[in-house]
């Protein structure tokens, strides 16, 4: 068995090891792999107030408590959704919205990109600095089980962690919800190019869930329609004694609602009109990876906004393509319909 076939079967047999509810033995690499009941652990790294994927898939972690062990989220700046104020306001709102905001700390990251910050690490302050030594952290809790580090947003609190301290890269496994590769492009990339770059140049555990605009192989497939949401999502989630002011006005006391609220101010593509959960089909393939196929390559780097394949560089990556719409979707609805809210962490 060739080195890209062993890491493909290694980082599945991992997450299936975190994710699996019962134990029971699989067949990898020719040998027997018990899996186990254990939650995965995950930070979640987010520019929550860019559109609305992002408050989707959070409160789908957040409602996924037999699945996931929620260690906090971090949050960024990207160009469409302001300052990080704005992020950590949105973040907090569906944090609220699941009971949860007393009890999975919400920490700011970095508002500049990762260029700019990552000669002011040894200062005693600097853009970010808490949501990065938190991601620090966390990755030395890890005993032996890799911290997920789910990020949806661009890369930046990532790449200064690791360049901070790249003791955690065995401690932890990035899965970056981010690119159109092989083509050019993408909003989270195009943020903060520098941060992806640097981090394709380490060793660390590294998954793209593609995007892909307009291919039915990328998480842009993961679409729903307004008629959808509107006849799916009303009522649903747990409701809250103190209702939320939303983003566009109005007030909520569940996350359905506040939902229907999000797509009635989003622009809509396509036939019929749509517009893709990326995000939240991130969260999905950690929960259940076989809701899309994955395959290893040789680490490219993106320059000049062209991506350059490197066939002769040792280091792999794995690229998550072909997604399973229904069956995300699926679970999602059914995930706000019988919510396990996760737990505090310890």
């Amino acid at each position: 068995m060739n080195y890209t076939t062993a890491f493909i079967y290694l980082m599945i047999a991992l997450t299936l090891w975190f994710s699996c509810g019962e134990k029971e033995s699989q067949k990898s690499s020719g040998k027997e792999i018990e899996t186990q009941s254990k939650k995965i652990p995950v930070i979640f790294d987010t520019d929550a107030n860019n559109e609305l994927d992002d408050q989707h898939a959070l409160i789908y972690l957040l409602f996924n408590g037999n699945s996931f062990d929620v260690r906090g989220v971090t949050v960024n700046a990207t160009y469409n959704g302001g300052e990080i104020d704005g992020h950590y306001e949105e973040a907090e709102r569906i944090m609220t919205l699941a009971n949860l905001e007393a009890e999975i700390p919400l920490i700011k990251g970095a508002n500049d990109d990762f260029s700019e910050i990552r000669t002011q690490l040894g200062d005693d302050d600097y853009d970010g600095k808490e949501a990065i030594d938190f991601i620090i952290s966390e990755a030395y809790k890890s005993n032996g089980q890799r911290l997920v580090l789910l990020a949806v947003g661009k890369l930046t609190n990532i790449a200064l962690a690791v360049e901070k301290d790249p003791g955690i890269i065995d401690k932890v496994r990035v899965v970056w919800l981010g690119s159109n590769y092989p083509k050019p492009g993408e909003y989270n990339q195009d943020n903060d190019t520098a941060s992806m770059n640097f981090l394709l140049n380490t060793p660390i555990a590294f998954e793209m869930v593609t995007v892909r605009y307009g291919d039915p192989s990328g998480t842009d497939f993961v679409k729903v329609t307004q008629e959808e949401i509107n006849r799916e999502m009303p009522g649903l989630g747990p409701g809250i004694e103190e209702p939320i002011t939303g983003r566009h006005g109005g007030i909520f006391s569940n996350f359905g609602d506040y939902s229907v609220s999000l797509f009635t101010y989003i622009d809509y593509h396509g036939d019929p009109p749509s517009r893709p959960l990326f995000d939240m089909a991130a969260v999905a393939i950690v929960k259940e990876p076989s809701w899309a196929k994955v395959r290893s390559i040789s680490a490219p780097v993106l320059k000049k906004n062209e991506w350059v394949e490197r066939p002769d560089n040792k280091r792999e990556i794995l690229i998550w393509e072909h997604f399973d719409r229904d069956a995300i979707i699926a679970d999602f609805y059914q995930s706000l319909k019988n919510p396990v809210p996760v737990s505090a962490p310890n």
